[in-house]
């Protein structure tokens, strides 16, 4: 079994097995990696062979390295298993069924079927206790065994078994809990992936994936995902790797070379030959998203995790100190009965996840705990103008005779000119027209067509122009002074304005707005009530701008941005202080979104957005960015309330057990309720599924 590593940033480096192997193997290799020094986390997928680690230094990230390496030498043949393979069978919802018979049914059971049902269920506890000694760690699992060992060595038979339920029923919450989380974002991530773009003799078509076979080639164009493992065929385009290497340039791709799925074209177009085509990859995919989910923690579930097994040996020693004092093994039990760890290692992960499962109920995808986190953090809200805060579908907002002209002439002759053109403005030209009546035969000739400046033709015998104030004014040189102050008045009001001059005299103007999305405007009160600093970007010039800047109660706003000035207006923010989310939806916001402390994009945005993006609003409605900022703030909430009711109540009966107020099988009875009771605080969202909605709505 060799490792090959997949991306390798600073502080992180995943590596991937060429195939999967078992839990049993998974299992044993996170646990030495976790026991290198100055390595601060570990995940291990037996279903997909990857390996991922955070570090602290380049010496542990050798160190790992070494060990994988030796790892890979002692990997016997049998231990081998394909992607699948050796897998238990996700948990069911937890079950009340266990406590039930053990308050009903146990106590007419016979002395001997108690005794042997206790030891029975605490023996997996003990072994998994002495196994994380032999590995030299002190860990939660070593205090859970060394509770249930004493109980047993005490004779106190119903306390060990209302341990081993308790402990047991735990594990099950968060089990289920996971599943429930992860399937939905699987799922939700399996829509994206259903139709392709192909070519079979000679004409293009779309098809659905189901019915693609590898005599296709699938035509992939700019800002499209790759739907298929395959060979470029024909044409050449640079792809975003960043799903399979972590490398955020993208790379050239030409002939002959591979491509998978999952990949993006940033730019060019290419024909693929399939090689990998079916379920088989879209399954990659779900699971290539849900292994980056588990593995993206948020920093205060880290946090959480290291302070509870850094509790471990502190409970050890105070029990051990409580014996010594006062030689009462049943106070020195009660003490080691109690301990922070568990409820603080269970309860913040379950938080996280429920958090997300909610997220999805909700049209919200958040991509893994960490960004969870940067939400509730972010106080300032960047977003693309085009395309994010408009609806990027142009649309007439007036049209304005010149002298001598009327109104449904000018419209007819735009529209007779630009009918056979593809880009947005001159389909909304068209359908205004159409919309109105007005029909437009195709009389001109001698069309001629400036990319990003306007038509020069000929109709009836006269010379007919339009376009851009550039275009016809200072390339053309027709006199535009005439109508300035209906140019000034559009351009106050943030429409762009095409021009018609017929025969070097202007006849007319046309003005084109992208009408501003309905919950625009509610979406930004919102924040802004929020105490979150709301900026805007747009290409467009400063009258524009602040035109709609004004529209949209937006104080803030910075125009003529380039795409690439993006990424710099994030980071001067960041370097104000600011933990930022950038929400946008094209090819060009691809850096900012990366820049940002969370990116946010539209379901409807381009493929490679969607892909740099830390959150997906699915329901393609801004005001599920507040909704996103919301959910992550009540997950914190939980956090916390649950961090403050493990200390508290721990702490008192932890105090109540060194008094001898409280006996071993109470003391363990409680802290317990205690870790059940945080847990399922943790996840009242999920426990909550089909009530009303609890957050605030924002409403157009």
């Amino acid at each position: 079994m060799l490792f090959f590593i997949v991306h390798d940033v600073p502080g992180r480096v995943r590596l991937r097995a060429r195939s999967g192997f078992s839990l049993r193997k998974a299992q044993v290799l996170a646990d030495r990696l976790d026991a290198v020094g100055g390595i601060e986390g570990v995940r291990v997928n037996p279903r997909t062979g990857s390996v991922l680690l955070l570090y602290a230094n380049d010496e542990a990230k050798r160190a790992a390295f070494l060990l994988l390496a030796v790892a890979a030498s002692e990997q016997p043949s049998g231990d081998v298993a394909v992607c699948g393979e050796n897998l238990p069978e996700p948990a069911g919802r937890p079950s009340w069924g266990p406590f039930l018979r053990y308050i009903f049914v146990r106590p007419f059971m016979p002395v001997l079927v108690r005794v042997a049902t206790a030891v029975a269920a605490s023996v997996p506890f003990i072994l998994k206790g002495v196994a994380a000694l032999c590995r030299g760690r002190l860990s939660v699992d070593v205090l859970d065994a060394a509770a249930i060992g004493i109980s047993l060595l005490r004779r106190d038979f119903k306390t060990a078994r209302l341990l081993t339920l308790l402990l047991g029923f735990g594990e099950a919450l968060e089990a289920w809990t996971r599943k429930k989380s992860l399937d939905s974002l699987a799922q939700s991530l399996a829509l994206d992936v259903d139709t392709v773009w192909v070519r079979r003799e000679g004409r293009e078509m779309h098809v659905a994936i189901s019915e693609l076979s590898e005599d296709d080639l699938v035509i992939v164009r700019t800002g499209s995902a790759i739907p298929v493992d395959g060979v470029v065929a024909e044409g050449e385009a640079s792809v975003n790797q960043a799903s399979m290497t972590g490398e955020p340039l993208g790379v050239l791709r030409s002939p002959g070379s591979s491509v998978y799925a999952g990949t993006v074209v940033e730019e060019g177009e290419i024909a693929i030959r399939p090689t990998g085509v079916g379920d088989g990859t879209r399954l990659r995919q779900i699971v290539r998203f849900i292994e980056d989910s588990e593995a993206l923690k948020a920093g205060v579930q880290g946090k959480a995790e290291r302070l509870a097994d850094a509790v471990v040996p502190f409970s050890f020693l105070l029990a051990g100190l409580v014996w010594l004092v006062t030689r009462n093994p049943a106070r020195a039990a009660s003490v080691l009965l109690v301990d922070y760890s568990c409820a603080l290692k269970l309860s913040t992960p379950l938080a996280v996840l429920a958090a997300m499962k909610e997220g999805v109920g909700r049209g919200v995808l958040v991509k893994g705990g960490r960004f969870l986190e940067s939400l509730a953090a972010a106080d300032a809200v960047v977003f693309d103008k085009t395309g994010t805060l408009t609806e990027s579908r142009p649309r007439v907002a007036e049209v304005i005779p010149g002298e001598g002209y009327e109104r449904d002439d000018i419209l007819r002759t735009a529209a007779c000119l630009e009918e056979h053109f593809p880009h947005p403005v001159a389909r909304a030209v068209v359908r205004k027209a159409e919309q109105e009546g007005l029909h437009h035969q195709e009389e001109h000739t001698e069309v001629e067509y400036v990319v990003a400046h306007g038509i020069a033709s000929r109709l009836h015998g006269k010379r007919v122009l339009f376009g851009s104030r550039h275009y016809i004014h200072h390339d053309e040189g027709v006199p535009v002074d005439g109508m300035r102050e209906d140019i000034e008045r559009l351009a106050r009001e943030g429409r762009s304005i095409l021009y018609l001059a017929v025969d070097g005299k202007l006849a007319g103007l046309i003005a084109i707005e992208d009408p501003l999305r309905p919950e625009a405007a509610p979406v930004i009160r919102k924040l802004l009530g929020r105490g979150i600093r709301v900026v805007m970007l747009t290409g467009d010039d400063e009258r524009t701008a602040a035109a709609v800047a004004e529209r949209l109660g937006i104080s803030e706003y910075r125009s003529q941005v380039l795409p690439t000035d993006k990424a710099a207006v994030i980071r001067s923010l960041q370097a104000e202080g600011h933990t930022v989310a950038m929400l946008g939806d094209g090819i060009n916001d691809s850096p900012a979104l990366s820049a940002a402390d969370v990116g946010v994009t539209l379901s409807d945005g381009a493929d490679l957005a969607r892909e740099v993006a830390d959150v997906v609003l699915t329901e393609c409605r801004l005001d599920g960015l507040v909704t996103a900022v919301d959910l992550s703030k009540a997950a914190m909430r939980r956090i916390r309330t649950d961090f403050g009711l493990i200390m508290t109540l721990n702490t008192v009966f932890l105090a109540s057990g060194l008094t001898g107020f409280l006996q071993p099988g109470p003391s363990a009875l409680l802290h317990n309720l205690t870790t059940v009771g945080v847990s399922l605080n943790a996840m009242r969202p999920m426990l909550k599924e089909g009530a009303e909605p609890q957050l605030e709505e924002v409403s157009a």
